[in-house]
C-alpha cells in the first residue's frame, strides 16, 4: 500500500513513516502543502495522511484543491487543534476521516485500514495469478484453498508483483515501490525477499511463478507454471 504523509514536523513524520513501514505501507513524505499537493496529483497513492497546519498551503487548501481536481484518494486529516468546528470543516471539504494530535499509533493504523476497506470495491480488487490470490483490503493471501502467512514486507512485494504480473520489474523499481521512495541500501535485499516469497508461495506447491531475468529483474507469471516444466529455462531457475 502506498501512502502519502504530508507533515511538516520532521521527527513526527519520520516516526509515523517508520511505524507504517513495519505495517507494510510504502510511505512517501511531503513537508509542505504545495509539495503534498503536487505529489498527490502526480503520483498514485492508496491513502493520504494530511496535516492541517502546513507551510505554503494549509491542509484545508490542499484538500480543497485535490477534490477540485477530482483526486478521490481517501484522506485522513491530522491536526493539533481539538474542536468540532475543525472536524466539520475537514469533513465538509471532502476528508474521509480525522484524527487529533496527540494520537495512538494503533488507532491511526485502525483508521487507515478502515479507509482502505471502505474503498476496497473501487480501488482494491482481488489480485490473482493462476490459483494464487491476494486481497489487498483484507490483507490475505491464498494458494488454492490454503491461506498463506506473509510478513508485511513479503505481502507488499507480492502485491507489487501481482499488480504488474507479466512485466519484468527491476530491483530499483521494486525498492522504490515496496521499500521506500528514498531507499539507499543494498539492492540485494530484493533477492533475499524474493527467496523468502518463493519458499512460501511456490516451493510447497511445486510452482515457479516468480521468474528471474538475469541482469534485469523479476517477473511474476500470468498463470501457474509447475517448477518441473521450467527445467530448460535456466534464466528462470537462478536462486533469488
Amino acid at each position: 500500500m502506498r501512502l502519502l504523509l504530508v507533515e511538516d514536523e520532521q521527527r513526527l513524520a519520520e516516526t509515523i513513516a517508520r511505524g507504517l513501514g513495519l505495517e507494510g505501507f510504502v510511505v512517501v513524505i511531503a513537508s509542505t502543502g504545495p509539495d503534498g499537493l503536487w505529489r498527490a496529483t502526480e503520483e498514485s497513492f492508496d491513502v493520504i495522511v494530511l496535516d492541517i497546519m502546513l507551510p505554503g498551503m494549509s491542509g484545508y487548501q490542499v484538500l480543497r484543491a485535490l477534490r477540485a481536481r477530482d483526486v478521490r484518494t481517501p484522506v485522513l486529516m491530522l491536526t493539533a487543534k481539538d474542536g468540532d468546528h475543525e472536524e466539520v470543516d475537514a469533513l465538509d471539504m471532502g476528508a474521509d476521516d480525522y484524527l487529533t494530535k496527540p494520537f495512538s499509533f494503533i488507532v491511526l493504523i485502525a483508521r487507515l485500514r478502515a479507509l482502505l476497506r471502505r474503498n476496497a470495491p473501487q480501488q482494491h480488487p482481488i489480485l490473482s495469478a493462476g490459483d494464487l490470490r491476494l486481497d489487498p483490503a483484507r490483507r490475505t493471501v491464498h494458494r488454492g484453498d490454503v491461506e498463506l502467512t506473509l510478513t508485511p514486507r513479503e505481502f507488499g512485494l507480492l502485491e507489487y508483483l501481482l499488480r504488474n504480473k507479466g512485466t519484468v520489474l527491476t530491483k530499483l523499481e521494486i525498492l522504490r515501490n515496496v521499500w521506500d521512495a528514498h531507499y539507499d541500501g543494498p539492492e540485494n535485499v530484493v533477492e533475499v525477499y524474493v527467496g523468502y516469497l518463493r519458499r512460501k508461495i511456490d516451493t510447497p506447491f511445486g510452482c515457479a511463478s516468480i521468474e528471474t531475468r538475469r541482469g534485469v529483474g523479476y517477473l511474476l507469471a500470468d498463470e501457474d507454471r509447475p517448477a518441473n516444466r521450467l527445467g530448460s529455462r535456466t534464466t528462470n531457475l537462478a536462486p533469488p
